[in-house]
């Protein structure tokens, strides 16, 4: 009740303009109740991204059964995270502006958004493993390439945070366009000839680009 109220008003009012006392006030519970189970705002965006990445999550699972064909699944992951995240779009630039501070627990990348965070990488574990491709990766691929796969979903994101054309259509057209090729680019990184590129890859994002990502604990 607290979170759904909580969404409601940032679509109508703004992020930064809705207070915790309007939002208990609107799910008729007391400012003090409302801080009991969310401690601030950002914990009610970190209850929303939890919940996000929970129904991706059951959305996609189930839209992949009966699919083994790596660039379908992946497909599949992409395109039910736009549909669940359609509700959202409208005030979805204001929880960016936030999420893009590195030092906020908004951030993909932080320690708060761990939950969120593994619950995705084990979704594109699953459709990396559960695929036709499945069988021919290694240990040590398997191990890096979820989260690969779940970083290319944060570049989607970027792109649909800032996409003003009806009903997302050019996000669309975008996943549509670098699916095959992402999916192709995994299936060669399991030839030996280019494992020293994919280390190389794999040192230079958790190094540079995504640190907290190493440092937070396997789920």
């Amino acid at each position: 009740m607290i979170l759904a109220t909580a969404m409601r008003l940032f679509e109508e009012r703004g992020y930064d303009r809705t207070t915790m006392r309007a939002i208990a006030q609107e799910a008729g519970v007391s400012v003090g109740n409302a801080y009991y189970y969310f401690g601030s705002k950002e914990h009610l965006i970190q209850g929303f991204y939890d919940g996000m990445s929970r129904d991706h999550t059951v959305v996609a699972r189930a839209e992949l059964t009966g699919t083994s064909d790596f660039g379908e699944r992946l497909h599949i992951a992409f395109t039910t995270w736009l549909r669940c995240a359609a509700p959202y779009h409208e005030f979805a630039a204001q929880f960016f502006r936030n999420a893009a501070d590195p030092d906020s627990p908004l951030s993909p990348f932080s320690e708060e958004s761990h939950p969120a965070r593994s619950l995705s990488v084990a979704l594109y574990r699953d459709v990396l493993m559960e695929s036709d491709l499945g069988p021919r990766i290694d240990e040590e691929l398997a191990d890096l390439l979820p989260e690969i796969l779940w970083l290319h979903q944060m570049a989607i994101v970027l792109y649909w945070v800032f996409d003003r054309t009806p009903g997302c259509e050019r996000t669309r057209q975008f996943v549509d366009r670098c699916t095959p090729m992402v999916a192709r680019l995994v299936s060669l990184s399991r030839y030996r000839i280019f494992r020293p590129v994919v280390r190389d890859a794999k040192d230079l994002i958790r190094d540079f680009i995504v640190p907290a990502v190493a440092r937070s604990p396997k789920p």
